[in-house]
Order: C-alpha cells, then sequence, then structure tokens
C-alpha cells in the first residue's frame, strides 16, 4: 500500500460534509461487532453448535444423516446468497435498517427451527436463519469501512480475527454442553435468546454510521458490483481472500479424518490440536494488527502470507502423497499449524485492503467478500472427503494458494491508492 495509505488517520472521521457520519461511542460499536462477528450472524456460531446434535436430529425425524447434513449446506448457501442481497440494500437504506431486521428475522427463524416438526422443514428454515443472520456479516464489514481508512481497517479486521478465531472452537464445546441440559431443539432456542439479545443491543447501542447523503438511491447494487469486479485490484484482493477461505475449508472439512482416522489421534488430542491450530491463527492475526501492517504495507503481507500458505501447502501434499515417506502426527500437526496461521496474515488484509477500494458501496463489497466465502465453502467441504486419504485436502489448499498468489500478484500489483470507477461511489 502507498504511503498515502498507510498515513491515513487511525481513528474515525466525524466530517458530515464528506458524506461521513459522526464518530459513534467505538468502544460499545465494537462490542456489537464482535457479537456480530462471533454469535447469531457467523457460521460457526449457527452451525458448529448445532454439530453435536446432529444425531439427534437424525433420531427425531427418523431420516438419513445425508438429510440432516442438508440442513447445514442449506444454512450456508443461506448465508452466501443473503449477503448479495442484504449487502446492496445497506448501501441504499443504510445500516441501521437491514441489520435490525436481519437480526429480528434471525431470531424469529431460531425459534421456527426450534418447533420444525420435520426434517424438511427445518432444512427451509435453516436457509431462512442463514439468510437472515448474513445481515450481521455483511454489514459488520460495511461498518468497519463506514469508521476507518487505510491501514486502521486492516487492524480493525485483525482484532476481530481474535473472535472469529475463537468461535469456531467454542461453539462446538458450548453446543456440546447444552446437550447435557437440552436436546437439539435447545440449541435453537439459545440461538434465538442470542438473536434477541442482539437486537436489543444493536437498537439501543448501533447509531447509523451511513449518513442519507452517502446512500444509493437508485438500483439494486448490480452496477456498483460489476463495477467492483471490473477493478483489477478489488478482484486480486477477493481471489487472495477466496484462496484462503478455500484452504480454511477443506481443513474443517478433512481435518478429523485426516487427524483421528489416519493419524491416530485421540478424540480428545484432536480437539487440543484444532484449537492449537485457532491459536495459531489468531496469534498471527494480533501479530499483523499490533507490528506488521504498522511498518510494511499491506499488500506485501499478503504477498508475504500467501507465499507462506503456498509453502506449507505443497509441503503437507508431499507428505499426503508419501513424498516424504510416512510422517507421523507431529510433523503433519507441525505443517498444518503452519498452514493455518499463515491465514492470519492474510482474511483480515485481503478484506481490509478490497474495502478501502470503496466508501459509498461498502455493502456491495462486503457482499462479494463475504458470499464468496461461504460459496467456497459449500464447494469445497465435499471435495476434502473423496478419498480415505489426505490427498484431496493438500490438493485443494495447493491449487487454492497457487491460484491466489497468481491471482493477487498479477491483479493488484501497481498503486494501490488509485480508487476503481465504481458507479455511485
Amino acid at each position: 500500500m502507498p504511503s498515502a495509505a498507510r498515513n491515513t488517520a487511525t481513528t474515525p472521521t466525524s466530517d458530515t460534509s464528506s458524506g461521513r457520519a459522526p464518530a459513534p461511542r467505538l468502544p460499545l460499536v465494537f462490542l456489537i461487532l464482535a457479537g456480530l462477528t462471533a454469535l447469531p450472524s457467523l457460521s460457526s456460531l449457527s452451525s458448529d453448535v448445532y454439530l453435536p446434535a446432529l444425531p439427534d436430529v437424525a433420531g427425531t425425524f427418523r431420516t438419513t444423516a445425508v438429510v440432516v447434513q442438508l440442513t447445514l449446506t442449506s444454512c450456508l448457501i443461506g448465508m452466501a446468497l443473503g449477503q448479495l442481497v442484504i449487502g446492496p440494500l445497506s448501501d441504499r437504506l443504510g445500516r441501521r435498517r437491514p441489520l435490525l431486521v436481519g437480526m429480528a428475522l434471525y431470531t424469529v427463524a431460531s425459534v421456527a427451527c426450534a418447533l420444525a416438526p420435520t426434517a424438511g422443514t427445518l432444512i427451509g428454515l435453516r436457509f431462512v436463519q442463514g439468510a437472515a443472520g448474513a445481515a450481521g456479516i455483511v454489514i459488520a464489514r460495511a461498518i468497519i469501512r463506514d469508521l476507518y481508512e487505510g491501514v486502521k481497517i486492516a487492524q480493525v479486521f485483525s482484532t476481530l480475527m481474535l473472535i472469529s478465531g475463537v468461535a469456531p472452537v467454542v461453539a462446538p464445546l458450548f453446543g456440546a454442553q447444552l446437550l447435557h441440559v437440552t436436546d437439539w431443539r435447545g440449541i435453537f432456542a439459545a440461538l434465538a435468546i442470542l438473536g434477541a439479545l442482539m437486537v436489543a443491543t444493536i437498537g439501543f447501542g448501533l447509531p447509523e454510521t451511513l449518513p442519507a447523503t452517502a446512500r444509493h438511491t437508485r438500483g439494486l447494487g448490480l452496477a456498483q458490483m460489476r463495477g467492483l469486479l471490473a477493478d483489477r485490484v478489488f478482484t486480486g484482493c477477493l481471489l487472495a481472500a477466496g484462496g484462503a477461505f478455500a484452504a480454511f475449508f477443506a481443513y474443517l472439512a478433512a481435518s478429523p479424518f485426516v487427524l483421528q482416522g489416519l493419524y491416530g489421534a485421540s478424540p480428545q488430542t484432536y480437539a487440543l490440536l484444532f484449537g492449537l491450530n485457532a491459536a495459531g491463527m489468531v496469534g498471527m492475526g494480533q501479530l499483523n494488527g499490533r507490528y506488521l501492517v504498522r511498518r510494511f504495507p499491506v499488500h506485501a503481507v499478503v504477498t508475504a502470507g500467501l507465499g507462506l500458505l503456498l509453502l506449507a501447502s505443497l509441503v503437507m501434499l508431499a507428505l499426503a502423497t508419501g513424498m516424504l515417506g510416512h510422517p507421523g502426527l507431529t510433523l503433519v500437526c507441525a505443517v498444518l499449524f503452519v498452514l493455518i496461521s499463515s491465514l492470519g496474515l492474510l482474511i483480515g488484509n485481503a478484506n481490509a485492503l478490497a474495502m478501502n477500494r470503496t466508501r459509498h458501496a461498502a455493502g456491495s463489497a462486503s457482499a462479494l467478500l463475504g458470499s464468496t466465502s461461504f460459496l467456497i465453502g459449500a464447494l469445497v467441504s465435499p471435495l476434502a472427503g473423496l478419498t480415505d486419504s489426505a490427498v484431496p485436502m493438500a490438493l485443494i489448499q495447493t491449487l487454492a494458494a497457487a491460484g491466489a498468489l497468481a491471482g493477487f500478484a498479477l491483479l493488484a500489483r501497481g498503486p494501490l491508492a488509485v480508487k476503481p470507477r465504481i458507479p455511485g461511489a
């Protein structure tokens, strides 16, 4: 990133004449953004909390595990498609109203899921729950863009990664504990309570961050999305973030089988290793926000992160194919630790660079970033388990890292301060 971008003020501006909202009470707003990241809107809570209950659900409806898995798939698809609608809508109506409506609908959908009479009904309601919860994901990113400029965006994203990195570890544990006192329906009831708390907190504590003078008044955001995709730097950042998510979802889908089935880790050991990898990603994200982006151009940090991801993926592929002999659990876990930790340099920074490309189409930009990641997750997850080996996971990670590095290096080169020509921006 050029020096002009690196020297941007690190506090939100309150100049309404420039189309920016007055600075709200930032500590409270940050807590709300953290809640939107960790609670009802993030898939790790509305999916991972529910994972320990899947056998229960199959037993209740007397159906197969394959049918029950569709309740997870429908939630991911709902989140992906919901962002494409809600993001541009927030550019037109402001952030607050779509967020309140989305979280309220999420709460109602969670209650309906708890009362679902059939598996088919639950699959449909999970789609609605995911689409409504998408409001929290997409608008949280847009609010960050409303409030911050330049490097500060990368720092805020890195801090929020602490929340998003811990959530996938805590969520299944939370769900397992709930199952000691309730059944799967009680888990959805708990999610409804969390959703209602978010609605109340947003209603009382989150002001509008997008003033009326900065909103779009025409169209559904398609022109803004076309303009964003025509911007080579934004597209390069989108590819970098997409490659990182492909590697991450391949790991999420295949690591239980790889570490437990192939390398003999016990469930307790696997849980410990999963938490250790999450801690590595979070720790790298914190190092990024506190040190790296203050001293190096953000696009250089992304390039380094993609290079590290590609190197670790190539080593993992060599281990999986037997090119390096027959490694033990320790070596495989060490490589996976490096691989997952490298994502701490990628996801927040790539999102920050992409969001920094536009101010008045932040909702559309956030929608493209978020929907891409969830669609990639829905595609990659089943592919990572095609065979009884670690090869599919490692191959997906290698191809994703190589493609992301090539795309980012080709498209995001040059003066990143030059803004795209986005209609209305």
